[in-house]
């Protein structure tokens, strides 16, 4: 078979076929009168053969040797194929991101590209002054993937560094919010604790309060109390048994009490908030700490219903308990009544 139909047949270019031959890879077993090369069945079948190990990534010379060393075994060769294709993957899944990034952020011109370009240099550095300094060196109004910026928020761990990410995210003229959202269904808690920080500091992104109201059932206690607070602080009622459980476990209660008096301004939500520390207060289970931090959130609240039960806990059985709550009403009874907001709504 002339080399012309091999090509044909075998789908390989005579043009690879010469260097085939050049390399003593599949050489022709015959010539014609003519000189052309001529090839045998069996040299047609290695060309197949050389063809599949080149589809495993095999350079010629290795083909070489797999096909005529019987040493040269295929264990270790096709392990390190594994390892560069898993490398080789990884950078290109890598470049596929960066180009996501800036085809994302909708560049006016290449100045623009290389900005961006620059941000992403800047987040991948092993510093974080230099990752922090990246961010927030970035030109106001700069072109930003809000995409690229709240990746960069799920993966970054230093604290100041996250705090610029979520400052600079809020201001990146988009919202960056699907990427936060895939960041709440990871299994890694740290990854939801960021992203729900993220998300709390951008309550302007549509969809971002049914995204905080799903944490509300995170397994996590701290990306719990982050989604109520950020919840209850745009008025979400639905925030309210979270924020009681912080101020029962000591977690961010102070806060949490702030907020829960701001909802109890809302008359449709007092009485419900002082009924649920009222109960927690009953519990059987409360300690002295617990009752302590209920109490003192009872003084944030509006409205008599909180101040009776004050004044009830001024006589409770537990001393402590008791002291602080008769300071608590002294304090209040000391205001002047334009001051006790809606003490007598």
């Amino acid at each position: 078979m002339l080399i012309g139909d091999v090509a044909r047949r075998s789908g390989v270019s005579t043009r690879m076929l010469r260097h085939y031959d050049a390399l003593g890879l599949v050489r022709p077993s015959g010539r014609t009168v003519g000189g052309y090369r001529e090839y045998s069945a069996e040299d047609v079948r290695r060309i197949f053969h050389v063809e599949s190990l080149r589809s495993l990534g095999l350079s010629l010379k290795q083909i070489g040797r797999a096909l005529e060393d019987p040493a040269f075994t295929p264990s270790a060769l096709v392990s390190d194929l594994v390892r560069w294709t898993e490398d080789r993957l990884r950078r290109e899944q890598e470049l596929l991101e960066r180009l996501r990034a800036i085809d994302a952020s909708a560049p006016a011109d290449w100045q623009e590209v290389l900005r961006i370009v620059e941000l992403m240099q800047g987040l991948g550095s092993a510093s974080a002054a230099r990752r922090q300094q990246a961010v927030l060196a970035r030109p106001e109004g700069g072109p930003a993937s809000a995409g690229l910026l709240a990746g960069a928020v799920l993966a970054e761990s230093d604290p100041n560094v996250a705090g610029a990410l979520r400052w600079a995210l809020a201001r990146s003229g988009g919202d960056g919010l699907a990427t936060l959202a895939a960041g709440m269904r990871s299994q890694d808690a740290g990854i939801r604790r960021r992203a729900v920080l993220a998300i709390a500091e951008m309550p302007d992104a549509p969809g971002a309060t049914a995204v905080l109201a799903d944490a509300l059932g995170d397994p996590d206690t701290t990306v719990r109390g982050h989604a109520a607070l950020a919840l209850g602080r745009r008025g979400v009622t639905a925030a309210v048994p979270a924020l009681v459980g912080m101020v029962v476990e000591g977690s961010h209660d102070v806060e949490a009490a702030e907020v829960l008096g701001t909802l109890a301004r809302n008359p449709g939500c007092a009485d419900r908030i002082v009924t649920a520390l009222a109960d927690e207060l009953a519990a059987p289970t409360a300690d002295c700490a617990t009752r302590v931090r209920l109490t003192q959130a009872l003084v944030e609240l509006p409205g008599t219903t909180a101040r009776e039960v004050l004044r009830r806990l001024a006589h409770d059985d537990d001393r402590t308990v008791a002291l602080i709550a008769s300071a608590l009403v002294a304090g209040l009874d000391e205001r002047s009544p334009g001051d006790r907001g809606d003490e007598n709504s």
